[in-house]
């Protein structure tokens, strides 16, 4: 090792690592003081100052770790580089922020507690401030730890802990919290299995046939169509809900109306793509990257609209508070709170999104184009069933569990498929077949469509039955073939930041309103 060169690389990763704190940092005090030297009418400016400041170190946070989920499949799968990753979350998040934001927000982040409970206005300002920056310090632990975790999760339990200090146990909405915790399973559990679904699909229609380009030409139009009316549904109920509310049957109409026009753009595109194309599993890969940059935009965007309220939310009942002097159920946002909470957003990804993309695109599981398509698809069904059937959903959870899906389904397929190779070899072995011929009934199923390994399988079924296989080497095969394509070390990081998630930020935001409460009387 040249201990030269890697001091030296040590020095400017150091530096690195200073420059964008002090970029960040400046973030917050230009926030901090546009509100001081902003704060018409309201009753504490030192107060809003800081509560800016809060909010916007809340944005960077949320930038630095949910965007990920996003754009780290796109990422993983090589459809995005990191840049183009970076560049098009943090247009489409902060577009998404100020467009589709919205002009009010709940002041209690999901019901959590009953503000009628809140003595005073000044208490309720503390409580907000104490859940906003206890929400984003756990983020920030969370992204340093390289664990992908639900911001509003975080601002929840930054909510409820310090609404419990300040009114006590009652004042806590527990069927709410209930719901939560239910989404710990709900969430990841239904990513996942769609996820799953549509890759077996892709595979059994694509991938497993003997003409792979001929099968997708036929089938990558539909999908392509399939994921314009999920994310078209999707935008509709949740990315524009703020600006335009639809029902449920109304966004399905219009999204099956731009999925049968995409259809008919789509399905001569990849007829003249498909020309050029090997009959081979990357070819294939290569006829989803467009549609996965598109899902990265779009998921983006509806993460903006819908998300940037974790940060602003109360930011923008702090500053209704000092206005008129009380606790309302919705707070309008002024323009400069929406611009703290988009800017921040696509500042702190661009800073610190880096570390949980990558985990999210690559060190769960291998991720390719096929995959991450599965990934996204998964991300915006998963929304639209949950919202309908009123299940709580995080969309971290749904689109890590979505990763975990598709590598568990890897895992199990591949288990299965080496396993039916050795079988093969086996008993072609024992049934007095030379060397090459077993090599050759290999290869045969190798390159065998579904329906032929089918019947191949039938074959050594009978086999089977003429030279069965004995417990112990029924040991051996499995042994041999098990092959683990899902990093454990990282789901258990992963499910443990999950759990800890609600009480951790409410524990430590219980800390920081007492803090706080404490600095005031003083």
């Amino acid at each position: 090792m040249d201990l030269a060169n890697y001091g030296s690389e040590s020095k400017t990763s150091r530096g690195s690592e200073v420059v964008r704190i002090l970029i960040a940092l400046a973030f917050v005090l230009v926030a901090g003081f546009y509100a001081y030297s902003h704060g018409e009418g309201v009753s504490n400016v030192s107060i809003l100052a800081i509560a800016a400041a809060f909010g916007a170190y809340m944005a960077l946070n949320i930038g630095a770790n949910d965007v990920a989920n996003n754009v780290g499949p796109a990422v993983g799968s090589k459809a995005l580089s990191m840049a183009g990753a970076i560049l098009i979350a943090a247009i489409f998040e902060a577009a998404g922020a100020i467009i589709a934001g919205g002009s009010v927000v709940g002041t209690i982040k999901k019901g959590i507690i009953n503000p009628n409970a809140i003595a005073d206005a000044t208490t309720f300002i503390w409580v907000m401030m104490a859940a906003l920056l206890a929400g984003a310090i756990w983020l920030n632990l969370a992204t340093y730890l390289g664990a992908p975790v639900s911001t509003t999760h975080s601002i929840v339990g930054g909510v409820m802990g310090a609404g419990i200090a300040a009114g006590g146990w009652g004042i806590a909405n527990w069927s709410q919290v209930g719901a939560i915790v239910a989404s710990w399973v709900i969430s990841p559990a239904l990513g996942g299995i769609i996820a799953a679904t549509f890759l077996i699909y892709i595979k059994r229609s694509i991938t497993y046939q003997s003409d792979m380009i001929s099968a997708a030409k036929k089938v990558v139009p539909l999908l392509v169509s399939l994921m314009v009316w999920a994310f078209a549904t999707y935008l509709a109920m949740k990315g524009l809900k703020k600006i335009w509310k639809l029902d449920i049957i109304t966004a399905l109409i219009i999204g099956f109306g731009l999925a049968l026009t995409a259809y008919f753009i789509v399905r001569p595109l990849v007829d003249r793509a498909a020309v050029s194309l090997k009959n081979e599993k990357d070819a294939v890969n290569s006829l989803f990257t467009i549609p996965l940059i598109v899902s990265a935009a779009l998921l983006s965007f509806a993460h903006g609209a819908n998300d940037v309220a974790n940060a602003i939310g109360p930011l923008a009942a702090i500053n209704d508070a000092l206005l008129h002097g009380g606790v309302s159920s919705k707070a309008s946002i002024p323009l400069w709170v929406m611009l703290v909470g988009g800017i921040g957003i696509a500042i702190g990804l661009a800073l610190f999104g880096p570390k949980l993309i990558k985990t999210v695109g690559s060190e769960i599981t291998e991720l390719d184009k096929t995959r991450a398509f599965c990934v996204a698809m998964a991300a915006a069904i998963t929304v639209i069933i949950a919202s309908q059937l009123g299940l709580p959903v995080s969309s971290t959870h749904i689109a890590v569990g979505g990763i975990f899906g598709v590598g568990f389904l890897r895992e199990y397929l591949k288990l299965s498929y080496e396993k039916k190779l050795a079988q093969i070899e086996k008993h072609s072995e024992s049934t007095g077949l030379g060397a090459d011929e077993t090599h050759a009934f290999v290869e045969r199923f190798k390159m065998a469509d579904v329906e032929e390994k089918r019947a191949i399988l039938r074959e050594v079924k009978a086999l089977q039955s003429a030279a069965p296989i004995s417990k112990e080497e029924r040991k051996s095969l499995k042994k041999a073939t098990k092959k683990e394509l899902v990093k454990r070390s990282a789901l258990l990081r992963i499910a443990a930041a999950w759990i800890i998630t609600v009480p951790a930020s409410a524990l430590l935001s219980a800390i920081i309103f007492y803090a706080l409460l404490g600095f005031s009387v003083a």
